[in-house]
């Protein structure tokens, strides 16, 4: 992966809204882990986590975002991915390298979040709603920088159609890491699966993406 320009250091403040936010979501969770997401409210979670029920929702104006609180990272993973691809690699090679990476890592934010966790979204409508909501907010922004990094014209379909695919791969590994979590396999185990999966599904797309949106030398 490519190298990332450090992140400049916070101030106390950010620091301090940082870490109140943290608080609040390990709070929520583990809430929401001993009693189920609907056996939580937003003012039981203030009152454990010593904050005003406002504070809450102005961190997290849904109550879902209390659990799913990587959502703005899932949802751009895909838009850094390409926005970060090497000159001469296309969009999906970029893709396929980013997603094993995650995978080797064991990432969360690709559907490593362990047993009981993958229990609490399953068990939840309104939670699996939200990740379906994270992955349709995704592929809307990688179709807009495909639309932007190929200069298409607004009437050209392509760059949704190239979202909606490399989305769909990527929403179906989730799935299948999430379904194999809940049966209790190892994160070990699902990865070594996962792996042979993501070549599959990346190479499927081959003929159809492998020169699309590819980096200038």
């Amino acid at each position: 992966m490519n190298a990332q320009t450090a992140a400049p250091a916070l101030g106390l403040r950010e620091r301090k809204k940082q870490q109140t936010r943290q608080h609040i979501s390990d709070t929520a969770t583990r809430m929401f882990l001993e009693r189920g997401f609907d056996g939580v409210t937003i003012a039981e979670i203030a009152a454990a986590a010593d904050v005003a029920k406002m504070t809450v929702t102005n961190y997290f104006p849904r109550k879902e975002d209390l659990v799913l609180d990587l959502g703005e990272l899932m949802i751009g993973r895909m838009t850094r991915a390409v926005e970060a691809r090497e000159p001469g690699e296309s969009a999906l090679a970029a893709l396929r390298r980013d997603y094993l990476a995650d995978v080797a890592a064991q990432r969360q934010i690709i559907g490593f979040s362990g047993l009981e966790f993958a229990r609490l979204i399953a068990g939840s409508p309104a939670l699996v709603a939200r990740v379906r909501e994270f992955y349709d907010e995704s592929e809307r922004l990688l179709a807009a920088r495909l639309a932007a990094e190929t200069e298409a014209d607004a009437a050209d379909f392509t760059p949704r159609i190239a979202a909606v695919m490399l989305g769909g791969v990527q929403r179906a590994l989730f799935e299948e890491t999430q379904r194999r979590t809940l049966e209790g396999e190892s994160n070990d185990a699902i990865a070594a699966v996962l792996t042979g999966y993501v070549a599959d599904a990346f190479d499927m797309l081959e003929p159809s993406l492998g020169g699309y949106a590819v980096r200038a030398g």
